[in-house]
């Protein structure tokens, strides 16, 4: 089914070219990759709709990953235009955005830890951190301070101690009652990413949700955690 809305036909897929002019933020007018937009489109009935995957049929249109462009492109009415169609911007769209963000994240969590590149648990935190195998660290927001310090701690020591450019992130983007609700029963207090590529995708659907959330800013403790060359 297409979601291209009534006046969408194939020449106006923004997606079939490679100008970054089809990609330009209609709040700001600057153009970007792909992963530093999100794209909208009309969905048959009208209403304008996030498409993460950047997959769906038909004219679509681009803001900067950046709740607050999106909050902004709504309240002035800028999809109409840019979609060239009578559509219609739900108030709420930016947390549509944020809650698909997250459930992005959430998946490839639970995709990681089938892989083998997602632990949980201070102890196993602790050691992947310790001997390197720890691309990024994450703790519930409401984690207690004891645990984060005592991670942070490791986080450190290998930092100084293999001399990387900078400590190995380190994410809080979920509540520990937001993960239950996301992950059930993978929830966890502390975890981290491991190398390999599902552990990577961790690391990036992180990285997107805290620029989303952060005004295109991620606000992650830590950089790499590449050796110095």
């Amino acid at each position: 089914m297409s979601t291209g809305g009534p006046d969408a036909s194939p020449e106006d897929d923004d997606l079939s070219g490679g100008d970054l002019n089809g990609r330009m933020c209609i709040v700001t007018r600057e153009s970007g990759s792909p992963d530093e937009l999100i794209r909208f489109v009309a969905a048959p009935d009208g209403t304008v709709v996030p498409d993460l995957k950047r997959q769906l049929p038909g004219r679509g249109c681009w803001v900067k990953l950046d709740r607050t462009l999106v909050d902004k492109a709504v309240a002035k009415k800028l999809f109409s235009r840019a979609l060239k169609a009578e559509v219609t911007a739900p108030s709420d769209l930016g947390a549509t955005v944020d809650r698909l963000l997250a459930a992005q994240l959430a998946g490839m969590m639970n995709m990681a830890r089938k892989a083998g590149q997602f632990v949980s648990g201070s102890s196993k935190v602790d050691g992947a951190v310790r001997n390197g195998s720890a691309l990024a660290v994450f703790h519930a927001m409401d984690a207690a301070a004891d645990g984060v310090r005592k991670i942070d701690q490791a986080r450190k020591a290998w930092h100084l101690g293999m001399e990387t450019e900078k400590e190995i992130p380190s994410f809080r983007v979920f509540t520990e009652a937001e993960m239950e609700e996301l992950m059930g029963q993978n929830a966890f207090i502390h975890a981290a990413a491991l190398a390999g590529q599902a552990g990577e995708g961790v690391v990036k659907r992180a990285n997107l949700l805290e620029r989303y959330r952060n005004g295109g800013q991620s606000r992650a403790t830590g950089g790499a955690g590449r050796r110095k060359q």
